[in-house]
């Protein structure tokens, strides 16, 4: 049985990562943490665990987890991770890492984006951008995975197939999101209060949200040469979710049945990727690993609709995914 410790339990991801261990058969979850003020029964944080899981959230302690864990789940927020992840490794213990602190492989861009020095670029050069539907094989080597943000995942399975096919131009794409309040994280705040939250939609990180030069990065490699991306989230009032509107201008017209069968093709044997005949609602996916595509010709654009839960395929269940295909396991145990 593959045992698992969770770095932070008391976020939701945290919570989600429990959720779907305790329908895993081949791993569980052994050890949970958090800041001291955060700790207690994991039953008193979440009480939808009581009578399911009674495991306690305690203090980091890196000798009793490098001795109960295989694997470590890091639930930690950007800038902090970082500080951890050097000293699970050389514990011995494989990591997904939920934070940004891996996924940028220029620490310029990392440090203009998140305003503080990489402290670890050691380990940056090892990590795996974890996309399993992309980069497999090389998360089935590594001892460290990125797990991808939540938006990047929605727009990088969009784009992906259109990328390697050099169907559209890699300088013009727009991204138009929405996600749920769970986006914002656990702790509370003026904006996502449930008066102001309520019946209403705005945008926000104007120009400058974090996850654009990741999706940059990503695409690029996908595309082997530079890629622009404007992107502008938007929260909207459900608890979780997000849909992705994706324009691209295509070199050539290209007909809707055409774009179907090279989604499918793309992604033929891609349990988690699901190619839809409409665009796809959050309400679908919610709960579930699944990422619905539903690419599109419209007036001269390809359009491309992405539906993903932002708590599961956009972090635990990718997670989880990652950590599954790490360890050799089915990569869809706990996922269905």
């Amino acid at each position: 049985m593959l045992r698992v410790a969770i770095i932070g339990a008391s976020g939701y991801t945290g919570a989600d990562s429990v959720e779907i261990l305790l329908r895993h058969q081949q791993a569980k979850a052994v050890y949970l943490t958090a800041l001291p003020e955060e700790c207690g029964k994991l039953s008193d944080t979440f009480g939808q665990f009581k009578g399911r899981c009674e495991l306690d959230i305690e203090p980091l302690d890196l000798k009793k987890l490098a001795k109960e864990a295989d694997v470590a789940l890091c639930c930690l927020p950007h800038k902090v991770s970082m500080e951890f992840v050097p000293k699970l490794l050389d514990a011995g213990v494989k990591v997904v890492d939920f934070s940004a602190d891996y996924r940028l492989k220029d620490t310029a861009v990392y440090e203009k984006y998140y305003a503080v020095k990489h402290t670890d670029t050691a380990n940056l050069k090892k990590a795996v951008y974890g996309l399993p539907e992309l980069f497999r094989k090389e998360i089935k080597k590594t001892n460290l995975v990125a797990n991808p943000g939540c938006f990047p995942t929605t727009v990088i399975l969009a784009i992906a197939p259109l990328l390697k096919e050099k169907l559209i131009d890699t300088d013009s794409i727009i991204v138009n999101s929405v996600t749920g309040i769970t986006g914002a994280g656990k702790s509370p705040s003026v904006k996502f209060h449930f008066p102001n939250m309520n019946e209403n939609i705005f945008a926000y990180g104007i120009g400058t949200h974090r996850h654009q030069p990741e999706m940059e990065q990503i695409a690029g490699e996908v595309a082997g040469g530079k890629v622009g991306i404007l992107f502008q989230p938007h929260a909207g009032p459900f608890d979780r979710g997000i849909l992705s509107s994706v324009y691209c201008q295509p070199k050539k017209t290209v007909t809707n049945e055409q774009l179907m069968s090279l989604y499918k093709d793309f992604y033929k044997g891609e349990r988690f990727v699901q190619i839809c005949k409409q665009s796809p609602a959050v309400k679908d996916v919610a709960k579930t690993n699944y990422c619905h595509l539903y690419p599109t010709f419209v007036k001269g654009k390809i359009v491309v609709f992405s539906a993903i839960d932002n708590l599961v395929k956009g972090a635990s269940g990718q997670a989880i995914q990652n950590m599954n295909i790490m360890f050799g396991l089915e990569e869809s145990m706990g996922l269905e």
